[in-house]
């Protein structure tokens, strides 16, 4: 294997105090960063670099970690544009939505959805994206929901499987017998194709009881909890993924004092998607507020036709810091080592030895500009595992 320095970098984001100026960022004034396969090994000053192989002069721009999307739905067909224009006109954002997107999901080919997916992830590395998480929950059938796990599992190890996204419309008049379906053949047939296990616990979608029926019962077959949680409506959502140790609660824009606290006090991530508050005209999650409180946030972008049609997590960033109360720095971090520890991961969102090569130079001397200069295409080039992609 060959060792690449990339010498003389303005800024650069470690997220790890120990290396830089002792904030969470562990920011380095001038420094470098040295590869050898698909592994950071050093991480310094530029003047004190070790020689290596190749090198790469960063010319006084700026490097961050990969962005960790924690949150997506990329296996569909179709989209929903008419819903949108609609919503944009004044109508309402339901979950209802969910399946027009089924249908158009159970109509297409595995090779179209494969397509699909592979589509919006390059689109999201050319913007800086390197780990990702995607999710079943566009085909609600036992065939469905397995095949689109085997898709999304092409692209990344970071599967998770949404059968319970909404009930199924095949079993509109009876929730219980979905519940029963999501808990027993389909879960058989999807765990050996996923990490994780999600449910949407939300008023038009399932309650808190049946929430935890189906988060236990993936649980007992090895796929570890996440929820979509208090996104519409105030609900028992957050208070569940604290107390089953769900990995993410994500959305969390309703909350109460007694949520806030308990994300502060337990191991659950709260993920925001302001994607979502976007595309829908809703209510911002407050961050300040979990942030002051102790809580952990990530950033993601939930990709999904209906809600959040974007694969930019510099768009996420840029909002949350004008919308949601962040600052640069807690963005920054919140969208990198946030997001791993959203998917439980210490081998990315940082850059410090030890750590996978995922590193993003910005046509830009700091990670501010990712907020500052919104909508502009500031990423130059992207490492995966050490491998220049972008």
């Amino acid at each position: 294997m060959t060792t690449t320095a990339v010498t003389h970098i303005a800024s650069l984001v470690t997220n790890d105090p120990s290396l830089g100026n002792g904030t969470p960022l562990g920011l380095i004034h001038d420094a470098a960063v040295v590869i050898d396969g698909d592994r950071i090994v050093w991480t310094g000053e530029s003047s004190k670099a070790p020689a290596t192989d190749n090198v790469l002069d960063a010319a006084g721009r700026a490097v961050v970690p990969g962005f960790v999307d924690s949150h997506s739905h990329l296996v569909f067909a179709g989209d929903r544009t008419e819903e949108f224009n609609a919503r944009m006109s004044g109508q309402p954002y339901r979950a209802g939505g969910i399946r027009t997107t089924v249908a158009a999901t159970r109509a297409a080919s595995d090779d179209d959805l494969s397509a699909n997916v592979a589509r919006y992830l390059a689109e999201a590395l050319r913007q800086g994206t390197t780990t990702f998480e995607t999710k079943s929950g566009y085909g609600l059938t036992v065939e469905d929901e397995a095949r689109a796990l085997r898709i999304a599992g092409r692209h990344t190890e970071e599967v998770t499987y949404l059968g319970a996204h909404i009930v199924s419309p095949d079993y509109a008049d009876d929730p219980a017998g979905y519940v029963d379906l999501v808990t027993g053949p389909m879960l058989d047939a999807c765990a050996p194709h996923a990490r994780w296990i999600d449910v949407f616990c939300e008023q038009g979608a399932f309650d808190g009881d049946q929430a935890r029926a189906i988060l236990t019962a993936g649980r007992a077959k090895g796929l570890h909890p996440r929820i979509h949680a208090n996104q519409l409506s105030y609900g028992p959502g957050v208070q569940l993924a604290v107390e089953l140790d769900a990995a993410s609660a994500d959305h969390c824009t309703h909350l109460t004092d007694a949520d806030v606290d308990a994300l502060a006090q337990g191991n659950t991530v709260a993920t925001l998607l302001p994607g979502a508050e976007f595309s829908t005209r809703a209510e911002w999650p407050d961050a300040r507020r979990l942030l002051d409180a102790g809580a952990t946030v990530a950033l993601s972008t939930d990709c999904n036709p209906g809600s959040s049609f974007t694969s930019s997590v510099p768009f996420c960033i840029a909002l949350a810091v004008r919308d949601m109360g962040m600052t640069p720095d807690e963005a920054i971090w919140a969208a990198t080592a946030g997001g791993a520890a959203a998917l439980r991961r210490t081998d990315v969102g940082r850059i410090a030895p030890g750590a996978r090569a995922d590193l993003v130079l910005l046509d830009a001397p700091s990670h501010v500009h990712l907020a500052y200069r919104p909508g502009v295409p500031l990423v130059s080039a992207v490492w995966r595992r050490g491998e220049r992609v972008v």
